[in-house]
């Protein structure tokens, strides 16, 4: 038992040094652009206090953007982008230490607006699994405003797509990313990384990725350490731009706020009030219809406070109803074709 911690030890310190290598040190607020509304989002350096100076953009995206004297990326007024649906914008700055650049990737913004989250992708209707790359796929052909799915880590800090801390019989948590690799969906799929799920996402720009970070039944220093290897896997593949998060555990919520301080986290537990939420910076809530039917003063006071709301898990259409009556702002469901029908 004491090896085994040493062990676990050893590999918390491993994330922490990765994530501290992998990560950029500059931020945007915001990862999406578009033609009219030419504002993206304020620079800022990734720790607080972080001093640089000079930005200035090279290579073909200073053809399309500019910085201004408030360190504010901006769209080129009368440029015109490409077809492709993000450019890699690369910055050149200054600090004590010398000259470095950074690469901050922007999506154009032709992501869907409707209130449609397909729960683990659009699989019930579609004969397939959930959290499958199918299933994802299929949201993204049914035109969903979002698609879940839900995250775990493997022995060796590999991060998987699944519902269950388990597959089948066997545990995610305490099993080699190798023999998990092995494991096969009901579809036929093999059991999908997180890795793999992010980059079939990133080919598009019209459904966002709900990435729901799942506790850890090991230890809440196990959950953190998820949400960090989580956002470090999001920023190496330059995601920011499709990626929202979610989770029941308040803790690993603000672990990623803490580290992303541009990503959009909404609190899953139901035990928060919107005011408790929005001082703490938090995007939005997503709570249980049984929560919010109890709490229905909370849909106003939400948006008293300017956060957004989001319900789980609707697939009777009377209560999606209830639910667009009262203009929320997301309903999670296994039915998405359901509601899509509902909205039009």
């Amino acid at each position: 038992m004491k090896k085994l911690s040493l062990l676990f030890f050893a590999c918390i310190v491993l994330f922490v040094t990765l994530e501290a290598m992998a990560q950029q040190a500059l931020v945007l607020s915001n990862y999406t652009f578009s033609e009219t509304n030419t504002l993206i989002g304020t620079i800022s350096g990734r720790e607080p206090g972080s001093s640089f100076t000079n930005l200035k953009l090279v290579g073909p995206g200073s053809a399309m953007f500019t910085i201004d004297k408030n360190k504010k990326l901006h769209f080129k007024k009368g440029a015109k982008s490409t077809d492709a649906i993000y450019h890699d914008v690369v910055i050149e700055y200054q600090t004590q230490a010398g000259k470095f650049t950074d690469t901050l990737r922007v999506v154009k913004d032709q992501f869907i607006r409707n209130q449609v989250i397909a729960h683990r992708g659009a699989w019930k209707q579609r004969g397939t699994t959930e959290n499958s790359i199918a299933a994802l796929q299929h949201a993204i052909q049914l035109g969903c405003m979002g698609s879940e799915f839900d995250v775990h880590m493997s022995a060796d800090s590999v991060l998987v797509v699944n519902h269950d801390h388990t597959v089948g019989q066997v545990p995610i948590e305490t099993t080699p990313a190798s023999e998990l690799a092995q494991l096969k969906l009901s579809n036929g799929e093999n059991l999908p990384t997180v890795e793999a799920y992010l980059k079939e996402g990133m080919k598009q720009n019209k459904t966002k990725l709900i990435l729901e970070i799942k506790a850890s039944k090991v230890s809440k220093e196990r959950s953190v350490a998820l949400a960090r290897k989580v956002v470090q896997m999001v920023e190496g593949l330059k995601a920011q731009g499709w990626t929202d998060y979610i989770s029941f555990d308040y803790d690993v919520c603000k672990t990623v706020m803490q580290l992303a301080p541009y990503a959009k986290v909404a609190y899953l537990n139901g035990d928060k009030s919107p005011a408790e939420l929005a001082s703490d910076k938090f995007f939005g809530l997503d709570y249980h219809y049984s929560v919010l039917k109890k709490n229905e003063n909370w849909l106003q006071e939400a948006k008293k406070h300017k956060i957004t709301v989001n319900v789980w898990t609707v697939n009777d259409k009377e209560l999606m109803q209830w639910f667009l009556d009262r203009k929320v702002e997301f309903i999670t469901t296994n039915e998405p074709e359901m509601l899509l029908e509902l909205i039009k």
